[in-house]
C-alpha cells in the first residue's frame, strides 16, 4: 500500500530534508516516526528536498507499507513520535503509480524578508533580514522579467544536480506588509539555491545597486558569477506542490494563505 502525506516543519533545527548518516534531517525524524507506527522500517520520498534551515508550509511525501492502519494513525500516531517542529497534516492512500516527486506538475516557494534597520528577534530563524530600505516597485518590475521559460543558470548553485537549467516560471509576486516583504514563486521545478539566489538579486535591485533591467541581463548572461550572493536560508519556505486532479490528493489547487511565520 502506498500512502501520501502532507506535512509542515520548522527547518531551523535540521540539517535539511535529506537523510544523513548521523541523523538530524527531517527525513530521518519522519522515517523514525513512521517506522514506529508501521512496526517496520519505512522509507519516504518527498516532492522537493529542502536545505538546512529551510521550512515547509506543505511538503508532500509518500511511503510504501504493508501495515494496515487507519488514516488517523498516519497523522496523530506519527505526530506523537515526531519532534514538535514537524507535524503531519494529512494522510491518504494513493495508487501505486503516484510518486510525490515525479508526479508533481509544479512547486511553490515563499520567501519572507524582514526589511527594517533592526535585526529580527521574535522572528529569528523564521525570516531573512535586510537592514536598508528596499524599493518594492523596482523589485516587482525586475520580477516580471523572470516569468516564462528561461535558462536559470545564473541562479543555480555549483552543487545543483538538475539535468537542465531550463525552468518555466509561472508566477512571481512580491507583497509588502509593513516591514515584511513576501516573495511568492511558482514554477514547474526549481534549481538548487535558485530562490535564495533570485531573492539576493532582487534585493540588489531594491537597494538601488542596479536597475530592474539588470535582472534580465543576468538571466540572459547565464553566469552565476555576475549575479548577487545567495541569500540566507531562514526566510525560505517550501509552500506547496501542484498535482493532476486525477490523483485526488488533498493538495493541488489550494494556495497557502499564511503570511507571518
Amino acid at each position: 500500500m502506498r500512502i501520501a502525506l502532507g506535512l509542515e516543519y520548522d527547518g531551523s533545527g535540521f540539517c535539511g530534508w535529506q537523510s544523513q548518516a548521523g541523523g538530524g534531517s527531517v527525513q530521518d525524524a519522519l522515517e523514525a516516526a513512521l517506522s514506529m507506527v508501521a512496526d517496520a522500517p519505512t522509507r519516504v520520498v518527498c516532492a522537493g528536498r529542502t536545505d538546512a534551515g529551510v521550512h515547509a508550509l506543505e511538503q508532500v511525501a509518500h511511503f510504501d507499507t504493508e501495515a494496515a492502519r487507519p488514516d488517523t494513525a498516519w497523522v496523530r500516531g506519527v505526530n506523537a513520535h515526531l519532534p514538535a517542529s514537524v507535524a503531519v497534516r494529512w494522510a491518504q492512500p494513493v495508487v501505486h503509480d503516484f510518486h510525490a516527486r515525479f508526479s508533481a506538475l509544479g512547486r511553490r516557494y515563499r520567501y519572507m524578508l524582514l526589511n527594517r534597520a533592526e535585526r529580527p528577534g521574535l522572528m529569528a530563524r523564521r525570516v531573512g533580514w535586510f537592514h536598508r530600505p528596499l524599493d518594492h516597485g523596482a523589485m516587482a518590475a525586475a520580477a516580471e522579467l523572470l516569468l516564462g521559460e528561461h535558462d536559470f543558470s545564473a541562479f543555480r548553485s555549483v552543487q545543483c544536480q538538475a539535468k537542465s537549467p531550463l525552468k518555466i516560471m509561472r508566477r512571481v509576486d512580491i507583497a509588502r506588509y509593513d516591514d515584511l516583504l513576501v516573495f511568492d514563486f511558482e514554477a514547474n521545478a526549481f534549481l538548487h539555491h535558485m530562490i535564495r539566489n533570485l531573492v539576493g538579486a532582487l534585493v540588489y535591485v531594491g537597494k538601488g545597486a542596479h536597475p530592474p533591467a539588470w535582472l534580465g541581463e543576468i538571466l540572459d548572461a547565464r553566469d552565476r558569477a555576475r549575479s548577487a550572493p545567495t541569500f540566507e536560508a531562514s526566510g525560505l519556505y517550501f509552500a506547496g506542490v501542484d498535482y493532476d486532479p486525477v490523483w485526488q490528493l488533498k493538495v493541488g489547487t489550494r494556495r497557502t494563505t499564511m503570511v507571518l511565520p
